[in-house]
């Protein structure tokens, strides 16, 4: 369409003001439309997302890295979170970032397959889990709020394959829809 996805988010979301709300505070903080600086090789883009589940709000930004051999880093997520009376911050962001951790393997690595009408994968050895070192800077922004506490065990799982799969598509222009992402497709 030609816009910037926050704008067009903007002018879908003018009846949903708590979706416009996380969105516009993610955006704030992950200082959304300056350029990523990039190294030789490199390409980098920044993805969006906004969610609603469990009576709670959740927006994501995410930004990427794709090297030229088609692999992919997501080197940080911002997130904001309306999840009505915040009882308990610390443990608010600590469920946002196992959220981030959680969606980024299924994301990138979370295939099940079957052969022979059994499952292939039958424990951590051959599931990859994302590994501590391949976990992007999370951070996390909680809406101020005096409405009730609301759900947010699982909200920060949907937006986060969107997110990243916008970021990607920001820096590379291809499009990938289907999870786990395929590397292959992405390189240069």
């Amino acid at each position: 369409m030609g816009k910037d996805p926050v704008a067009l988010r903007l002018e879908l979301l003018t009846e949903h003001p708590k979706h416009a709300g996380v969105l516009k505070l993610v955006v704030e903080k992950a200082n959304w439309g300056t350029p990523l600086k990039a190294a030789a090789g490199e390409r980098r883009g920044r993805g969006v997302a906004v969610h609603e589940s469990f009576n709670s709000f959740v927006a994501q930004v995410a930004e990427v890295t794709v090297k030229k051999d088609g692999s992919i880093k997501v080197d940080r997520v911002v997130c904001a979170v309306d999840c009505g009376t915040a009882i308990n911050p610390d443990n608010i962001r600590s469920q946002v970032e196992g959220a981030v951790g959680f969606a980024l393997s299924a994301a990138m690595s979370g295939e099940i397959t079957l052969k022979g009408g059994r499952v292939e994968q039958g424990n951590f050895d051959t599931y990859p889990l994302l590994r501590i070192g391949d976990m992007p800077v999370v951070e996390v922004h909680i809406v101020p709020s005096t409405a009730a506490p609301t759900g947010i065990g699982e909200p920060g799982v949907p937006p986060l394959a969107p997110a990243v799969a916008n970021a990607i598509a920001a820096a590379t222009g291809k499009f990938l829809n289907k999870m786990p992402f395929n590397t292959a497709e992405l390189v240069a």
